[in-house]
C-alpha cells in the first residue's frame, strides 16, 4: 500500500462515517486500500466492500472474511449490491482523487513529469485513451474536454495547435504533446496549466463525471436511513456536483418541495463548511492539497 497512496483526510472520513461495529460499509474507491483498513477497525461484526476498476488495486487487497473487493468501476455498485444480496448499506465512502501511484507510473500517462503513452485510462481495458482523444475528436468535442473537464477559460488556441498538430502527424506521447501545446503553455504557470489539461483528458478517457452521477444518483435507494455518503472532491467540478446532489438529491439542483413548502429532501449535512486537510497534513501528504470532504445522512423523505 505504501507506494500506492497515503489516504486524504483519513480521521476526518472515518469520523464522519459514524461506523457501527455491525454495519454493511462500502469503499468505491479502495486504491491503496487506507480508508479501507481503518473501517475494518471498526466493524469487529460488520462487512465491507471495496470497489476499484484498476487491477493494480487488487495486489492491496484485504485478507479478511468481513472484506470483499470487487474489481470494477463504481458506477455499477447496485448491480453489485443486488448480485451480493444487499439491500442497503450503513455508510459509502468514495474518495475521488488519482492515486499517486498512477502518477509515478510513467506508462500510466497521468503525469506529464514522465514521457510515456498517452493513455490515462483507469481500467486499462476500456475503450478509450488519452491518444485517441486528441487525435480522434472533432474540435467541438476537444473544446468541450478541455473547457468542462479541465477547466480552461480560453481553451481555442490549445485546440487549434492540437488539431494543427495531428495533421501533420499522429500525437503518441506526452512530451509529444507538451511540446505542441508549449506556445500556449504560460511559463509562469506552466504546472497548474499542464494539471488542467491532463485533468480534461483524464475526465473524458475515464468517464469520471457520467460516473459519479451514477453513483450519486444510486446511494439514494442504496443508504439506508440515518445511513452517511463520505465524498472526497480535488477540483471544482466534481465538488459542485457533490455540493448541488448532496443539498437536493438530484442531478439538476432543484429542490423538491412538498404543498406546505417544506424541503423534500434525502439527506442533511453533517459537517456544515466543507472539511479541508489540516496544516499537519497538508505538511506530510501533499496529495491532500486540494482535498475536499463533504459528508451528509439519509433521512426520511416527507411522504
Amino acid at each position: 500500500m505504501s507506494d500506492y497512496h497515503v489516504p486524504a483526510l483519513l480521521k476526518e472520513t472515518i469520523e464522519g462515517l459514524a461506523i457501527k461495529a455491525d454495519g454493511v460499509y462500502v469503499d468505491v474507491t479502495f486504491g491503496g486500500g487506507g480508508h479501507s483498513r481503518e473501517i475494518l477497525k471498526s466493524i469487529p461484526k460488520g462487512r465491507l466492500i471495496g470497489f476499484d476498476q484498476d487491477k493494480d488495486a487488487l495486489r492491496n487487497t484485504i485478507e479478511d472474511e468481513r472484506f470483499l473487493l470487487v474489481n470494477h468501476n463504481f458506477r455499477y455498485i447496485a448491480n453489485f449490491m443486488q448480485y451480493y444480496e444487499i439491500a442497503e448499506v450503513d455508510g459509502i465512502l468514495a474518495d475521488l482523487g488519482v492515486s499517486s501511484h498512477h502518477f509515478n507510473e510513467a506508462e500510466r500517462g497521468f503525469s506529464f513529469r514522465f514521457d510515456g503513452p498517452l493513455d490515462m485510462r483507469m481500467n486499462k481495458t476500456a475503450n478509450i485513451t488519452a491518444e485517441q482523444i486528441l487525435n480522434e475528436y472533432s474540435k467541438e468535442q476537444l473544446l468541450k474536454v478541455f473547457q468542462l473537464y479541465g477547466e480552461i477559460e480560453r481553451a481555442g488556441r490549445l485546440v487549434h495547435l492540437i488539431l494543427n498538430a495531428r495533421n501533420e502527424q499522429a500525437i503518441t506521447s506526452i512530451f509529444q504533446l507538451l511540446e505542441v501545446i508549449k506556445p500556449c503553455t504560460p511559463a509562469h504557470n506552466e504546472s497548474k496549466y499542464l494539471a488542467k489539461v491532463f485533468q480534461g483528458l483524464r475526465i473524458e478517457a475515464n468517464r469520471e463525471i457520467e460516473a459519479l452521477e451514477e453513483l450519486l444518483v444510486q446511494s439514494v435507494d442504496l443508504l439506508k436511513e440515518g445511513g452517511r455518503f463520505a465524498v472526497i472532491t480535488y477540483h471544482s467540478l466534481e465538488d459542485r456536483l457533490v455540493k448541488n446532489f448532496f443539498k437536493s438529491g438530484n442531478l439538476e439542483g432543484k429542490v423538491d418541495k412538498d404543498i406546505y413548502g417544506n424541503a423534500n429532501v434525502p439527506f442533511k449535512a453533517i459537517n456544515r463548511k466543507v472539511i479541508v486537510p489540516g496544516k499537519e497534513e497538508l505538511e506530510s501528504n501533499n496529495r491532500s492539497r486540494s482535498a475536499k470532504l463533504r459528508i451528509v445522512e439519509k433521512i426520511k423523505i416527507n411522504d
